[in-house]
């Protein structure tokens, strides 16, 4: 499947796709499914200039067929401005580990459900220890695309693109560089919508809430100032800002205003007459992966949505912007999620539950070894009065990245089984946010750019070295 040079990739195409030079035309799209996990495979799996290539040929074939990486600023504006829904949540899900397999899963409901308005998502610290890069996960979702015959703008979020809070204290400009890199790149692969999470600053022990919120919103800012420079032409990534750590204490309106009000005062200081965020990130009560009881299974978690609706129709109203984000609600008990389009909530993010279906319906052998990995290799993050289940939970996690070839080698008919289990918690998840149907509506108010990009000049070169030795022969 991971083959050896970019002839022998466009070999395997042969018929269903043609290369000239920097263009690429789609000749048999029924076939082209079949040619997705070749595709994907090589992306992630491939060396060199077989690995940069493919992901250069996925990007071209998105935009060939009408996959269209896209920002969704432009419909979270709408709603803020009260000229679309408010009756729909948008998900925004981050994919840990099998991320093709996970990710048709999500597609085929999608298009099942003629659903539009979703997001693919991964965060700072995923992408560690997931190991994908922002390039391979934007590749792999083109790839899983493709695979189910899915259409429309792709959304692909750069999730708490988080300054650390150690990391700050010890150096803040080094801290600060690091997510500003991480933009960059992010940008530069295709993610037009990025979380800036600099809440991790918000300091409680100051006396106004304008102290309290003075860091985050002015490291926000700057950030939201940095993304703009970057931006390609008829793009306006859609930014996020976060008033309370996901994990901690309520946040109020007042901290919302504080915030907006320090943040839109910073941008004009700088004359800064640009777009600001879209949206806004709240705690509610939730936390990331669910609160682990002794025994491995979760406790139930109690999401303030009166606190919630609150905040996010003050965002709106007072502050023009598509409304509030929860965090951390994919372990939340199935009877919650229809609430949350109840009380107006833009956007959900929504993790660990994929993670714990692939964990589940793995061969009970193969996760017996992740296990014994993990413990091998994280036994420092074991903490004193966890429980081995506990600990298991918490960290397992952190196997997708140093065992990804493993877990995408898993035999066919388990990922099969997988996908189907997903595909059914992507579509209730769907049905509950109340975001089928919203193919049309994010085509009207969305309108994403097309940007070709050049083939890598050494496939080029090795292309036209193959050709001529051919012709030598």
């Amino acid at each position: 499947m991971i083959v050896q040079s970019v002839p022998e990739l466009l070999k395997a195409l042969e018929g269903v796709v043609q290369v000239d030079g920097n263009q690429v035309s789609v000749l048999d799209e029924a076939a082209l499914p079949q040619k997705a996990e070749l595709l994907a495979w090589n992306a992630v799996f491939g060396e060199g200039l077989v690995r940069d290539y493919t992901r250069w040929l996925l990007w071209e074939l998105g935009l060939a067929v009408g996959i269209l990486p896209a920002s969704i600023h432009d419909l979270y504006m709408a709603r803020g401005r009260g000229e679309v829904p408010t009756n729909f949540t948008v998900p925004a899900m981050n994919i840990r580990g099998m991320t093709f397999n996970t990710a048709r899963a999500a597609f085929r409901a999608a298009t099942r459900l003629n659903v539009g308005a979703l997001i693919f998502e991964i965060a700072r610290s995923e992408i560690g220890y997931t190991d994908q890069r922002p390039a391979e996960y934007l590749s792999v979702l083109i790839a899983a695309a493709l695979a189910e015959g899915w259409r429309g703008p792709l959304f692909v979020q750069g999730d708490h693109f988080q300054v650390s809070a150690k990391g700050y204290k010890n150096d803040p400009e080094r801290e600060v560089n690091a997510v500003k890199q991480l933009i960059e790149e992010a940008i530069q692969a295709g993610f037009y919508n990025i979380d800036i999470d600099t809440s991790t600053l918000v300091d409680l022990s100051k006396p106004t809430l304008d102290e309290q919120q003075r860091l985050n919103y002015e490291l926000c800012a700057s950030l939201t100032i940095f993304t703009r420079s970057l931006e390609p032409e008829g793009v306006t990534v859609s930014l996020g800002g976060e008033i309370g750590e996901v994990g901690g204490k309520n946040s109020t309106p007042e901290e919302l205003d504080a915030f907006m009000e320090g943040y839109t005062r910073t941008l004009a200081a700088h004359n800064a007459d640009m777009p600001g965020i879209s949206k806004i990130s709240v705690q509610t009560g939730t936390s990331h992966g669910g609160v682990v009881l002794p025994d491995g299974t979760l406790a139930q978690v109690k999401v303030d949505f009166d606190t919630l609706a609150t905040l996010s129709r003050r965002a709106r109203e007072k502050w023009g912007i598509g409304g509030a984000v929860q965090h951390g609600a994919s372990t939340l008990p199935d009877e919650a999620f229809g609430k949350f389009p109840e009380c107006e909530t833009l956007e959900i993010h929504l993790a660990t539950g994929f993670q714990n279906i692939l964990y589940d319906l793995a061969p009970q052998d193969f996760v017996a070894e992740v296990y014994e990995f993990i413990k091998a290799n994280f036994a420092n993050e074991w903490k004193e009065g966890q429980t081995e289940e506990q600990f298991l939970y918490k960290t397992r996690k952190k196997a997708f990245g140093p065992l990804k070839r493993q877990w995408w080698e898993l035999p066919a008919d388990v990922q099969a089984t997988m996908r189907e289990a997903l595909e059914k918690k992507f579509a209730f998840l769907f049905e509950r946010l109340n975001v089928q149907n919203t193919t049309d509506l994010v085509a009207q108010v969305v309108k994403p750019v097309v940007q070709h990009r050049p083939a890598p000049t050494s496939a080029q070169t090795e292309a036209d070295l193959e050709i001529a030795s051919d012709l030598s022969d």
